[in-house]
């Protein structure tokens, strides 16, 4: 099989000083034997020189001691070191390699080719093999890299041999993919988890209009997008996204930031700022913003929330408020003690620490609270020193300056890496020998370590189908304390639940302090608004509208406003919330309804004197000449009945009511109609002397029948209505307000064809009065009937538009109203002139004036008849009468003589038929 062989070259290794690479192994920044040895990758230098000045393709000078990384490679070599002294891999000790990157993925590619190099060969060789499971590369599987863009870069390289990338730090979400990097696992959760956390807390706090930085790499980019996503899901819109150089080394860094900045202060109304950069970048950041008196509220990543190099930054409380996500942190009581006790550590093979007590003993005399810059300046070569011998002394003073730099999450992510590691072996190892270092291939424990299960400080933790350990996040906040500022824990992030576990109150003052602080781009729409907006862009820019009427919003910034039944409820503009319609009928105790009431129960006292009247004078001529005793009360009763239908129309709508109010009424009004009809009648026929007239009005004049005839058509119209159309109780919803209960007339053809039936008997009652207007004026009921007749006729023509364009609970007032006027009118002109006359005109009342009266009106209309027809004969025969007392005068006096008899004789006849009451039921008295 043919071979590639690929040299390892060999590097300058990255202390403050420049040093030539001689070997291979001055490229490690620490070392450790052991049976499996586990590489290691970390950034524990910020930057590497610009290669402008090295032309030559060689890694250039490392610059910049990262504390806190360095720090992060002791928490490795602490880890390991607790496993190899403890009975986890009784008899099997694990060794380390660990490199810095320096920030560079160029360096960590040459790291991760070492790592591939093939084991104990003399000629630090990697071998190009189409088959790679019996291959035997340098280190077992890898711990790192601390940032995504340096990890996805080795991990594709190790993929190769499926050799274990263990992360501790990397969160891009790209990394879940098993087909991209199917060798890569983490001890942290994706960055979706974060974006999606942080995306809650913007929105739970109130804020819609924020800001990003992050770097121009695939983390950034990445986190950008899931981020915006998020936002979006959240109604938290974007205000402007900018975008730094992922490497210090690039050199439009400090352009990028200045321009940054700029925007900042231009968007004055974002006072939310999310950050996805690393350390180096927010210090930079930070130490300009400054400059600028920027004060906002940072919402801060994983990457840099508990970096206490940030927050050494001189007067960086005037930034603002910081609010960080960071891996959940352990227990870090050994870890602490392995720092006190660090000056007894060996370091013959540990560049990173003996470049460390190097630079500690350059800032010996420097103060705890410039000590960070101190190693900073003097790892950038810049400064010149003195190395100081007693470096033991030099720690043992400076151990509380490591602990405090000390990022407890990330700490503890890197040893769930080791013992993720550690319980993977240990589980391959139960059946071979792992002393020997042939043991087992590197993908093999990459399946081991998908499948492991640990507990540590009694939680289980395991890796999921996407290679992720979704331990969950703290979130921090930076608050000064006793003057200084300090990274404090208030709350967790529960990934499962997707919601935040505050336990104490004083945590939920903070919440609430952060709350008050606004970021919007509109001011917030208060309940009873909604938001309309005004930027096509942004749905976070907007104007408050108040809700229109039936409309209602009852929180702050609602997109739209909520409709309210409309058949129940109602609400006026800018409401915050609806009110039951309030249910209105025309009710007893109205003052309108009372006011008819009144006028009702007057009319039944009318009818009822009336009635007492009539009663006490039986047998006088008037209430004889009225039609007799039986016709006065059917009409009496007739009108008491209508002014009693009027209490259907008043109170709450029930079936039963809404059924009876019409047809008892049309009904009790037909009946009265018609016995006034016969009563016209009557009249008609008493003093019609035109023979003709008299034998028709004889043939039509039949009192009973015509009654119960005219009467019992209304009431087949109204059983009709009732059976297929029966009017109901109906809710009429359509006022804004309230709810009107009324009767629905079921038909309204119906309706009509009952009114119009009444209207039709009314007009034949009112041509036969008014034929009959001429009677003897004191007993002229003809007379009477056509004004009553006028009066209904006014009444209900007013009635009709009137009750088409009434609304409301007084719409059955103006049905009251009209049978009030056209009973009232009725019943006062039928019998009001007869009660004037049985009460006040008493002399007029008697048998023999009334005879006198009639004999009168009877001698004066036999009269004009006889000249009338004197006049027709004369002119007829052309006779021309000379004299006075001619033959003609004789004929015309004896034949008006004859008709005056005729009438005198009609009327005895008359009168001594009502008197014997033998002829009523033929024919009606004569007036």
């Amino acid at each position: 099989m043919a071979l590639l062989i690929i040299p390892i070259t060999c590097f300058v290794i990255p202390l403050a000083t420049s040093q030539t690479c001689q070997t291979p192994d001055d490229f490690v920044a620490a070392t450790s034997p052991g049976h499996v040895i586990i590489g290691g990758l970390f950034a524990i230098h910020e930057k590497m020189l610009s290669s402008e000045d090295y032309p030559r393709p060689e890694i250039q000078k490392c610059v910049g001691f990262e504390i806190s990384i360095f720090l992060q490679t002791l928490a490795m070599i602490h880890s390991i070191e607790m496993i190899n002294n403890s009975t986890l891999l009784s008899g099997i000790k694990l060794g380390y390699e660990i490199y810095d990157t320096c920030t560079e993925v160029t360096v960590a590619m040459a790291a991760a080719l070492r790592f591939l190099s093939k084991f104990n060969s003399s000629g630090e060789i990697m071998e190009f093999k189409c088959d790679y499971s019996s291959y035997m590369p340098r280190v077992k599987a890898v711990i790192g890299a601390g940032y995504s863009e340096i990890t996805m870069a080795v991990s594709r390289m190790l993929n190769l041999q499926l050799m274990p990338q263990v992360s501790y730090e990397s969160t891009a979400e790209i990394l879940s993919d098993k087909i991209r990097f199917p060798s890569f696992l983490r001890t942290v959760p994706s960055d979706f988890y974060q974006t999606k956390a942080m995306a809650h807390l913007i929105e739970k706090s109130g804020w819609n209009w924020i800001g990003i930085i992050a770097t121009d790499d695939d983390y950034g980019q990445m986190a950008l997008n899931n981020f915006a996503v998020q936002t979006t899901a959240n109604n938290v819109c974007i205000a402007f996204k900018e975008v730094l150089p992922a490497f210090l080394s690039d050199n439009t860094i400090e352009v990028r930031i200045n321009e940054t900045l700029e925007k900042i202060i231009a968007e004055a109304q974002v006072n939310v700022i999310v950050v996805f950069l690393r350390q180096f970048h927010v210090f930079n950041l930070f130490s300009k913003a400054l400059e600028r008196n920027i004060n906002k509220i940072w919402i801060a990543s994983d990457n840099w929330s508990t970096a206490t190099k940030i927050t050494t930054i001189p007067n960086v409380k005037r930034i603002g408020k910081v609010v960080g996500f960071t891996f959940r942190r352990g227990n870090m009581s050994s870890f602490h003690s392995f720092l006190q006790n660090l000056h007894i550590f060996p370091s013959d093979n540990n560049k990173v620490l003996n470049e460390y007590a190097t630079l500690l003993s350059a800032c010996a005399y420097v103060k705890d609270s410039d000590l960070s810059q101190c190693i900073s300046n003097h790892s950038q070569g810049t400064l010149a020193y003195k190395v100081d011998k007693d470096l033991e002394r030099n720690f043992s003073l400076r151990n509380d300056f490591l602990w405090d730099y000390t990022e407890p999450g990330l700490v503890h992510s890197i040893q769930l890496a080791v013992l993720s590691l550690g319980y993977a072996i240990r589980d391959l190892c139960q059946a071979r020998d792992c002393q020997n270092p042939n043991a087992f291939q590197p993908w093999e424990l990459l399946d081991a370590l998908k499948n492991v299960t640990f507990t540590d400080e009694g939680n289980s933790f395991h890796f999921d189908a996407h290679g992720d350990m979704n331990t969950g996040y703290d979130v921090v906040l930076w608050k000064e304390i006793d003057g200084h500022l300090t990274i404090t824990k208030i709350a967790q992030y529960d990934l499962k639940n997707d919601v935040f576990v505050i336990t104490d109150q004083e945590t939920k003052n903070e919440f609430r302090n952060l709350k008050q602080i606004q970021s919007k781009c509109s001011k917030e729409c208060s309940p009873g608004q909604m938001k309309k907006t005004t930027r096509s862009q942004h749905i976070c820019c907007y104007e408050c509208v108040n809700c229109p009427e039936n409309h209602y919003s009852n929180q702050t910034d609602m997109d739209h406003c909520l409709l309210c039944n409309n058949k129940t409820q109602w609400a006026p503009v800018r409401s915050t919330a609806c009110f039951e319609k309030e249910v209105e009928y025309l009710s007893w105790n109205d003052s309108l309804a009372i006011l008819l009431l009144a006028l009702s129960l007057l009319g039944i006292m009318f009818v009822l004197a009336i009635g007492i009247i009539f009663t006490r004078n039986l047998n006088t001529p008037v209430v004889k000449s009225s039609g007799g005793l039986l016709v006065c009360y059917v009409i009496l009763l007739c009108h008491f009945l209508n002014f009693a239908s009027t209490g259907f129309f008043i109170g709450e709508p029930q079936d039963f009511t809404c059924k009876t109010r019409q047809t008892f009424f049309g009904v009790s009004f037909t009946l009265c109609i018609s016995c006034i009809l016969v009563k016209s009648l009557k009249i008609l026929l008493a003093f019609s002397f035109d023979p003709k007239l008299q034998n028709f009005l004889k043939c039509l004049y039949k009192p009973i029948p015509i009654i119960f005839t005219c009467t019992g058509i209304q009431v087949a119209i109204c059983t009709i209505w009732l059976i297929f159309a029966a009017p109901a109780v109906e809710e009429n919803v359509s006022l804004p307000r309230v709810i009107i209960l009324e009767c629905e007339e079921g038909s309204i053809l119906a309706f009509g064809i009952m009114l119009g039936y009444i209207a039709i008997l009314a007009f034949i009652c009112f041509v036969f009065a008014f034929k009959g207007r001429k009677l003897p004026e004191n007993y002229n009921e003809a007379k009477f009937i056509t004004f009553g007749m006028l009066i209904y006729f006014i009444a209900w023509i007013t009635f009709v538009p009137v009750y088409a364009t009434t609304f409301g609970k007084y719409l059955p007032a103006v049905e009251i109203i009209v049978i009030l006027i056209s009973n009232y009118g009725i019943l006062c002109c039928t019998f009001f002139p007869k009660c004037y006359v049985i009460l006040y005109k008493q002399e007029t009342n008697t048998k023999s004036a009334f005879l006198k009266m009639i004999y009168s009106y009877s001698s004066h209309s036999a009269s004009s008849l006889a000249m009338s027809h004197v006049s027709l004969d004369s002119s007829s025969s052309n006779i021309t009468a000379t004299n006075p007392s001619s033959s003609g005068r004789p004929a015309a006096w004896q034949e008006s003589r004859d008709i005056q008899a005729q009438a005198f004789a009609h009327i005895r006849r008359e009168n001594a038929a009502s008197m014997s009451k033998t002829l009523p039921r033929k024919r009606m008295s004569s007036i």
